[in-house]
């Protein structure tokens, strides 16, 4: 079969259990981005066949994922949290600033490079003062380079690490500034000993490209003067907490009156 960039493909290997979108082909070899999940890989044409459907999501995941909120807004106004989202990927980026905008929440996107992050963090934060910060993109852990503790096993997982160190120096609180870090497979206790509020992955397996928009999202319209519900945030996330872990801290929304 011939495949062209674009096509949306899935693998035999893995029982066509996911739907990729081809990025690049060299030779036989195909070069492969999951549609909603923060995967990337690659794969012999002789593995792929094309997925010939309309590609749709998971309807209960979609319902389950709108904010569930009980507002008085007869009497009181409500300021939720800033966010700065730094994404690897431009189109889960684009996915996540769409979901931000359908709870008409103040979000800030910057498309850049994972290596990268870590030299522009301060600059980005101090121009953005967010209460909310997330560091994602693409990551992979490599079970042939290392045990799951070895840093350098993982695609991403030391970048995300020196960008969270460099947030921390600019804000020290886990209370002033909230930080959601990681993609597919991430080194969960690196990330979150670095300083990460929320990070994937505790069972390194693959996550949603939503999955840290939904956490920044909860956090940003959680009540600033009260702990937030971590065990019901984590399960709104596609895998729950073998996706995504973290700790327990205060919202970042402000509450006002009178309106």
């Amino acid at each position: 079969m011939n495949f062209q960039v674009g096509d949306l493909v899935t693998r035999n290997s893995y029982n066509n259990d996911m739907v990729f979108k081809i990025t690049a082909i060299e030779n036989t070899i195909c070069y492969l981005k999951g549609i909603n999940v923060r995967l990337i890989a690659d794969s012999p044409e002789s593995d792929l066949v094309i997925y010939d459907k309309e590609f749709t999501e998971d309807e209960e995941f979609l319902e389950r994922i709108k904010p569930n909120l009980d507002l008085d807004r007869s009497e009181f106004f409500y300021l939720p949290g800033k966010i700065l989202h730094i994404d690897g990927d431009n189109e889960y980026l684009e996915k996540c600033l769409k979901y931000y905008e359908d709870d008409k929440l103040m979000a800030i996107g910057i498309r850049e490079n994972e290596a990268n992050i870590k030299f522009k963090i301060r600059e980005l934060l101090e121009l953005h003062n967010p209460n909310i910060l997330v560091i994602t993109g693409h990551d992979a852990y490599y079970k042939r380079k290392g045990s799951r503790d070895d840093l350098s096993a993982y695609k991403n997982s030391k970048n995300f690490v020196d960008a969270i160190i460099e947030a921390r120096k600019y804000e020290h609180s886990h209370e002033k500034l909230i930080i959601i870090a990681g993609a597919c497979q991430s080194n969960y206790e690196e990330l979150i000993k670095a300083g990460a509020n929320f990070a994937s992955s505790p069972k390194r397996i693959n996550i949603h490209a939503l999955d840290p928009a939904i956490i920044a999202t909860r956090i940003s319209l959680s009540d600033i003067s009260k702990d937030i519900d971590l065990i019901n945030i984590l399960e709104n996330t596609k895998y729950g907490k073998d996706g995504i872990g973290g700790i327990k801290t205060k919202g970042t929304m402000y509450i006002g009156y009178p309106r």
